[in-house]
C-alpha cells in the first residue's frame, strides 16, 4: 500500500518543471476541447452544455481515478454516434440515465477484468485504429475548410507554422497553445472573417447543477435504456483501452488497464449527475496532451478544471478564438497520430499483417465506426492466424521392417482448423495390421481435435487393425481422457511402442 501511495503521488506531482508542464499542457487541451464537445452534442443531438459538462466532469474525474495518467478523456464522437436514437425518440433525460447505466456497466468490466480481453488485439490493429483515427481526425476539420475566405487558409498555414516552428526558440510554452493565442490576437486585431468557436453553438453560463435523471424507475425505463447503455460501455472501453496503449507506447510506460476500466465507469457516472452524455479516452487530444508536456495526472486535470473556468468565467471571451488556430492544433494531432512508418512496412512486413491493418483502416473510415473496424482487424487476424498454425502441421508414415506395423508420426496442433489434414493424413492400411499413432510431438487444442481421432481410430479398427495413440503431453491426455470415446491405449508421456 505504502508503494502504491508513493507511486500515485508521483503520478500527480512530480517536480515542479514537471508539473509546469502539465499545467500548460492541459490549458491547451482545454482549449481544443470546447468545438469538439460542442460538436459531438449537435451528433447526439443535445444542448452544447451537455457535452461540454460531460467533459468537465469526466477529464476532472478520470484525473484522480484512472489508470492512465496524461490520458485525456471526455465527451466522444463515437459515444454520441450512439445515442442519437434514444435522445430523438425519449429525450435527454433518458440519455442521462443510459449514461449512469453505462457507468455501472464499465465498472462491472473492471471488476470481471475484461481489460484482459486488450491481450487478443494485434499489433497490425492498433496500427489500423490509430491510422483510421488520424484520417477521421482530418477529415472533422474538412467542414472548416470549405467555402470560406482565403484568411481561414491564412490562419490554418501560420497555426501550423508556429505549432512546427517556435519549438525551435524555446519549448518552455507548448507552441499549440502559443499558436491559439497569437491567431486569436491577430484576427480580433484585425477584424478577419472567420469562423469562431461561438459559431459552433452557445457557450454555457455558470456552473453545472447535480441532479439524477427524471426518468420512471421501472423495468420499461431499463428496457428502453440498456441496449443503448451496452453499446456505449463496450465502445468506450474499448477506445480508452487502445488509447492507453497508445498512450503507454507514446511515453515508454506502463498503466493500469483494470483501473482505467473502473475509473472509465466513475467518471460517466458522476458526468451523467452533472448533466453531461457519456464519453471515454480521446487519442487526439491525449496526443496534443503528450506532445505539449503533459505526462501526470494533473494535466488531465487541468485541463477539466481549465474548461469549466473558461466556461464560467470566460465564456464570451472564448467564444472569439477563431476556429482556424483549433484547426491547425488538430492537423497537427492528426499529422503526429497517423503511423508514417505503417506505409513503408507494407512491403516489409508479412502481407497477413498488412491486411490486417488496411481492413481496420478501411472499416472505420467508412462506417465511422471504430468499434467495428476494431472487431473485422480481430476477427481476420484471428483467421490469419489459425491459418498459419493449421499449416505448422505434418504426419510422417513409417512402415516397420516386416511389414507387420506402421506408425504415423504426427507434429503440431491439432484444433479445429488442422483436424480436415489430420484426418486425410491416414490412408487405408491394406498391409499393415498393427497401427501405432505417435502423437509425441503434436497437441490436441479442442474437441474437433480429439473428435477427428476418434474418427481415425474407429474406422482403422473397422478395418480389422490394431491401433495404438502413443505419446500424448500431459495436456493432450487431459482433453483425450475426458472426451475421447476410443479407449486410450498406448503411454501417455513416454517413449513410443515398437
Amino acid at each position: 500500500m505504502p508503494d502504491s501511495l508513493t507511486r500515485y503521488r508521483r503520478e500527480w506531482f512530480r517536480d515542479a518543471a514537471a508539473a509546469r508542464r502539465d499545467v500548460l499542457a492541459g490549458i491547451v487541451v482545454a482549449l481544443a476541447l470546447i468545438p469538439e464537445a460542442i460538436g459531438f452534442s449537435v451528433i447526439a443531438g443535445v444542448d452544447p452544455r451537455v457535452g461540454l459538462y460531460a467533459s468537465v466532469a469526466i477529464a476532472m474525474v478520470i484525473a484522480c481515478i484512472g489508470g492512465r495518467p496524461g490520458m485525456i478523456s471526455a465527451a466522444t464522437a463515437s459515444v454520441a454516434v450512439l445515442v442519437t436514437p434514444l435522445v430523438r425518440e425519449h429525450g435527454v433525460e433518458y440519455l442521462l440515465a443510459a449514461t449512469i447505466l453505462m457507468g455501472l456497466i464499465q465498472v462491472l468490466a473492471g471488476l470481471l477484468r475484461l481489460d484482459l480481453l486488450m491481450q487478443f488485439v494485434s499489433r497490425s490493429v492498433i496500427t489500423g485504429f490509430v491510422n483510421a483515427l488520424a484520417i477521421l481526425i482530418f477529415m472533422a476539420q474538412l467542414p472548416q475548410l470549405t467555402n470560406v475566405a482565403w484568411q481561414t487558409y491564412a490562419l490554418v498555414a501560420a497555426g501550423l507554422a508556429i505549432i512546427y516552428l517556435f519549438p525551435r526558440l524555446t519549448k518552455a510554452v507548448p507552441s499549440p497553445l502559443v499558436a491559439i493565442l497569437v491567431l486569436t490576437a491577430v484576427s480580433l486585431g484585425l477584424g478577419l472573417p472567420v469562423h469562431a468557436v461561438s459559431d459552433m453553438g452557445r457557450l454555457p453560463e455558470g456552473l453545472p447543477s447535480l441532479a439524477l435523471p427524471q426518468v420512471p424507475l421501472n423495468l420499461e425505463t431499463l428496457r428502453i435504456i440498456a441496449p443503448y447503455s451496452v453499446a456505449m460501455a463496450a465502445v468506450g472501453l474499448l477506445e480508452s483501452l487502445l488509447t492507453a496503449q497508445i498512450v503507454d507506447d507514446m511515453t515508454d510506460t506502463d498503466s493500469d488497464k483494470r483501473r482505467e476500466c473502473l475509473g472509465q465507469g466513475g467518471a460517466n457516472l458522476v458526468s451523467a449527475v452533472f448533466g453531461g452524455m457519456g464519453g471515454c479516452a480521446m487519442i487526439g487530444q491525449s496526443v496534443i496532451n503528450v506532445t505539449s508536456g503533459g505526462r501526470g495526472r494533473l494535466s488531465t486535470f487541468v485541463a477539466g478544471a481549465f474548461l469549466l473556468f473558461l466556461l464560467a468565467v470566460l465564456g464570451p471571451y472564448v467564444g472569439r478564438v477563431p476556429m482556424p488556430a483549433l484547426v491547425a492544433v488538430m492537423i497537427m494531432v492528426s499529422i503526429g497520430t497517423f503511423s508514417w512508418a505503417s506505409i513503408a512496412n507494407l512491403r516489409r512486413h508479412p502481407p497477413t499483417s498488412s491486411a490486417v491493418m488496411l481492413v481496420t483502416v478501411a472499416v472505420v473510415v467508412a462506417t465511422g465506426d471504430l468499434s467495428l473496424g476494431v472487431l473485422s482487424g480481430v476477427l481476420l487476424s484471428g483467421i490469419f492466424f489459425a491459418g498459419k498454425v493449421q499449416r505448422m502441421f505434418a504426419v510422417e508414415r513409417v512402415p516397420a521392417a516386416a511389414g507387420e506395423s506402421v506408425t504415423y508420426r504426427v507434429t503440431g496442433q491439432i484444433f479445429f482448423a488442422s483436424v480436415d489434414r489430420f484426418t486425410r493424413a491416414f490412408q487405408s492400411e491394406a498391409e499393415a495390421r498393427h497401427v501405432v499413432i505417435d502423437v509425441s510431438d503434436a497437441h490436441f487444442w479442442d474437441i474437433s481435435g480429439v473428435g477427428a481421432l476418434d474418427k481415425i481410430v474407429a474406422r482403422l479398427r473397422r478395418e480389422g487393425r490394431t491401433v495404438a495413440v502413443a505419446g500424448y503431453n500431459r495436456a493432450s491426455a487431459d482433453i483425450v481422457d475426458r472426451f475421447a470415446l476410443h479407449d486410450k491405449t498406448g503411454v501417455e508421456t513416454g517413449a513410443v511402442p515398437h
